[in-house]
């Protein structure tokens, strides 16, 4: 079974090189591998692709020894596992604002004795067959040693159960969601009103004293370089949308040197 080059970081304290994706761009794969990049957040909570081109998303992470944190658009359980099946290293959960909501993802998502995940083997995880029913298989072991789940945080109600969540066995780490967790945070009724950067040292504590990793998207290098400071491993950092700079600074090349 492959090994992920996220989890591989994570563990030995480093910082994971990840970027984002949330269109059906096949060489955006290879281009993050040959870039150095430990994997792929794929966004299908507001990106919408069919099944198909997420597996064939999924096979290219694969051929190019790259990881995908696939973030998904449903919390059925046989989704979500189908997602492993079809080559994910590991599911971004949203608005993981409870424990049982937490230990859901868990179950569905993890072999026994830790989870309920159902047994099949014919995926892409591993090796379609292949590395699962020849002999001295340690499949299930593997899978489950090398996938990951990470809550996320972007409400109020997640806030305030956050050091419980991080707690919950399978759990590998916290992500703040501050588009929404701002937006929610300023409409709750409550006084005083939390603010955004107190919630955000508040998940970093509860990851640190659970033994877990913590991140969130940065929009600025000098918001890397706090979050980093505030023991963050993962920051997304590019991606697709960053394909418009590059039309932006070749349209501007074009108006300098062929005006309209």
């Amino acid at each position: 079974m492959r090994k992920s080059k996220v989890l591989a970081k994570l563990r030995n304290g480093k910082f994971a090189r990840i970027c984002s994706l949330g269109h059906f761009l096949p060489f955006f794969v290879h281009y993050a591998a040959h870039f150095k990049y430990d994997g792929i957040w794929l966004d299908l909570e507001h990106r919408a692709m069919n099944d198909r081109e997420v597996q064939a998303l999924l096979a290219f992470c694969h051929l190019n020894d790259i990881d995908c944190m696939l973030r998904p658009p449903t919390l059925e359980r046989t989704r979500l596992y189908r997602y492993l099946e079809d080559g994910a290293s590991g599911l971004m959960i949203p608005f993981t604002s409870t424990v049982e909501a937490a230990s859901h993802a868990v179950e569905s998502v993890k072999f026994p004795p830790l989870g309920n995940r159902g047994v099949d083997g014919a995926g892409l995880d591993g090796d379609y067959g292949t590395g699962v029913w020849s002999p001295g298989s340690n499949y299930f072991l593997d899978a489950n040693r090398e996938t990951f789940i990470l809550a996320q945080i972007e409400t109020p109600e997640a806030v305030a159960r956050v050091e419980a969540i991080a707690g919950v066995p399978g759990i590998d780490g916290l992500f703040v969601g501050p588009g929404d967790l701002r937006l929610r945070l300023s409409l709750a009724e409550v006084t005083p009103k939390l603010e955004l950067a107190a919630v955000i040292e508040r998940v970093a504590a509860a990851a640190r004293s659970s033994g877990k990793v913590w991140g969130m998207p940065a929009a600025s290098i000098d918001d890397m370089t706090r979050l980093r400071n505030m023991g963050a491993q993962i920051i997304p950092w590019g991606g697709d949308f960053d394909l418009m700079k590059v039309l932006e600074t070749r349209s501007k090349e074009l108006d300098e040197h062929v005006p309209q």
